[in-house]
């Protein structure tokens, strides 16, 4: 489970297998007996749930993963509504979420403002005569997290992970991906149509008649369009070695004379005589498009940007003006409440701070301890396993071996918390409060330009339910959030948790050995340190993955796009079959007791079903199998089982049955 990333303290001694037994009362309940597991094992699980569960209005889909973040807003917004309303030390923490949740519940004054606070920056826009003033309103503004047509981040140099290096990617669409421009089937068509009439509702909110903001869309979508063009595909962008390309600054001028990227870095507060050029073929593209295209069609589009960047911090019109759009993207029949809004927007910009309150009250020390025992034992079982490949050299598996035990792991929150006392809050001015944390976090990660990485760092907030596996730190992370029901109690019985949360660990492990984490070594650089046949014999079989996940489908014919979600494929496949080996360490695990009469092994393999119990609008499925580097949460238990041979012995899978697959065609990586 990760985001962008491919998101593991060395390796301690392998510890012994759990003597946690668990209260065993979890029930286990939902389970259609009259469907043949083998079948379609995610709805023999899952599909009484899904049958009668309600999508909340306010929410494209229900149940487990990236939709338990909305219980968690909950959660969280419960915290803030409490603080908020409590008299707190001026520049303290809790003053600090406290004030800005209030200033966000504001909807009066938010309302009254209109869109009074984006007016200056509209002004400045105006005010952009030439190619040199266009740029510099581009740096300044990336500086406050309005970035346009430049991406520039601070982050560890691949080949030197040991040093954080400038970045700088493709960027500059309004759609959500390249592929949306091009693409003539109908379900695109309507978000393209939904898009320039977002974008031509903005322009009218904002001073220009029906006809004019028509026309601006039209020239913001071309202009969109032709940036596309230059963009890497999802596929291509999974290519590490092709997205590293560390130039200096000084070829970059001669090379894009039209971006100045002296200047340009130099007003971002940047000193460095490198960057790390993900995408080069776009910014080749910029750097032509920003003369062929005249400055006042540059300066629409920016307008456009802007506004959209600001259109949920405005007042209700821009507001519902957004949410038309998403609706149509997503299938999301009303707006989320404000306060579930708020919570997301302070966990955005707040996070390590509402983090910490939120571990107070909702994370135990015992939960932490427990969930060590399981990564280690998972490790442990991934060594094992390392040692019985068939496929791979004595000296490949103790590379593999060295890089395994050297993994950090995080788990719950982290040793220290992130400093906001640069952050400017007051009760009443949500705008402000919001530019103010945009413009801390581009100093904290400036600052971090050329210093060696803090490898105490999260890249992601402590509530959020996922989990990550970062290669240019050779670690695993796994946050508060996720640590809890489904994926993991602490009074379950051990084929529950094993199932669950062993299923994650097992799969962000093995991020670490998936078709882009396997190019990192031990240290986290992207270096070689396989022998040549062995590289071959893994690609062929992550070829295999790729082959296999094409053919699935949903919403009728759309297929599962193998190529673009190799990697957390190959983590799913992998994850199971160790978070199994490991589960079989434990006393249960070797025992055959049932509990509410399923079996160990049984238990085991509802519980992975159950963890991706879910269910989305179609539109939102869609947007999914469009950009999600994840197959869809059926594909996550029916695809991984039908590779896992104890899977078919403990539900008697057999020759017929639609998940059967031959032994000589199921998948084995690692």
């Amino acid at each position: 489970m990760k985001n962008s990333l491919i998101l593991f303290i060395a390796f301690l001694a392998f510890t012994s297998c759990s003597k946690h037994e668990g209260k065993k009362n979890i029930a286990i309940t939902g389970i259609d007996s009259t469907l043949r597991p083998g079948n379609d094992f995610f709805k023999y699980v899952n599909g009484k749930w899904y049958d009668s569960v309600a999508i909340p209005a306010s929410q494209a889909g229900v149940g487990a993963y990236m939709f338990m973040n909305y219980p968690q807003r909950m959660r969280l917004q419960g915290i803030l509504d409490s603080i908020s309303q409590s008299k707190n030390p001026a520049g303290s923490i809790a003053q600090k979420v406290g004030d800005f949740y209030a200033s966000g519940m504001d909807t009066v004054t938010i309302d009254k403002r209109g869109y009074t606070p984006i007016k200056p920056l509209l002004a400045k826009i105006e005010a952009i005569n030439d190619l040199p003033s266009l740029m510099n309103f581009v740096v300044n503004e990336e500086k406050v997290d309005n970035s346009s047509i430049i991406g520039f981040g601070v982050g560890p140099d691949d080949k030197n992970s040991s040093m954080n290096i400038a970045q700088i990617y493709q960027t500059g669409i309004g759609l959500p991906d390249r592929d949306y421009y091009f693409k003539s089937d109908s379900s695109t068509v309507a978000i393209q149509e939904s898009y320039k009439k977002y974008l031509a509702t903005l322009f009218q909110q904002t001073g220009s008649n029906a006809k004019e903001a028509t026309k601006n869309a039209n020239l913001v979508y071309d202009i969109d369009k032709q940036l596309a063009v230059s963009h890497k595909t999802k596929v291509e962008l999974r290519d590490v070695q092709a997205n590293y390309n560390k130039m200096a600054v000084t070829d970059l001028v001669k090379r894009h004379p039209n971006i100045d990227w002296t200047t340009f870095l130099n007003n971002l507060g940047t000193k460095t005589d490198f960057i790390n050029v993900g995408q080069p073929a776009y910014y080749d593209a910029l750097n032509k498009l920003l003369k062929t295209i005249p400055i006042n069609n540059w300066k629409i589009y920016l307008k456009a940007n802007s506004i959209i960047r600001y259109a949920d911090d405005l007042s209700k019109p821009f507001v519902d003006a957004s949410f038309e759009y998403t609706k149509v993207l997503s299938g999301q029949a009303v707006q989320k409440s404000r306060g579930e809004k708020m919570a997301n927007v302070v966990d955005n910009y707040l996070g390590e701070a509402l983090g910490e309150l939120y571990v107070k009250k909702y994370f135990s020390e015992d939960a932490k301890k427990r969930m060590l025992v399981l990564v280690n034992n998972l490790q442990k079982a991934y060594a094992k396993r390392i040692d019985k490949l068939e496929w791979m050299s004595t000296i490949t598996k103790q590379k593999a071996k060295e890089k395994l035990a050297a993994m950090t792991k995080k788990i719950g929150y982290p040793d220290k918390w992130r400093d906001y006392s640069n952050v400017q809050i007051a009760r009443n001015t949500y705008f402000e409060n919001m530019v103010s944390a945009a413009a801390a976090a581009y100093q904290f990660q400036l600052a971090k330009l050329g210093k060696p990485v803090d490898k105490s760092e999260w890249y992601t907030t402590v509530p959020t339910v996922t989990a990550y596996n970062n290669p240019t730190a050779n670690e695993i992370v796994f946050p508060a959030g996720i640590l809890q029901p489904p994926y993991f109690d602490n009074n379950a019985d051990d084929a529950l948790n094993y199932g669950g949360i062993g299923m994650v660990i097992g799969h962000e492990i093995t991020h670490t050995f998936d078709d882009q984490g396997a190019q990192y070594d031990k240290d986290g650089n992207l270096k070689d340190w396989w022998t040549k046949e062995d590289y071959a014999q893994f690609k062929s079989r992550i070829q295999q993955v790729i082959d296999l996940y094409s053919t699935y489908t949903v919403l009728g014919d759309l297929h599962i796009n193998g190529a673009m979600t190799v990697g957390e494929n190959t983590a799913d496949i992998a994850g199971i079959a160790v978070a199994y080996d490991a589960f079989k360490m434990t006393k249960e695990g070797q025992g055959n007791t049932k509990i509410d009469g399923f079996t160990p092994d049984q238990r085991f393999f509802i519980s992975i079903a159950k963890i991706w119990r879910v269910k989305m609008k179609d539109e939102f499925l869609r947007l999914w199998i469009n950009n999600n580097p994840h197959s869809p949460p059926n594909w996550r238990v029916n695809g991984p089982l039908m590779n896992t041979t104890p899977f078919y012995e403990a539900f008697n899978v057999q020759p017929g049955d639609k998940m059967f697959l031959p032994v000589k065609d199921r998948i084995t990586i690692w």
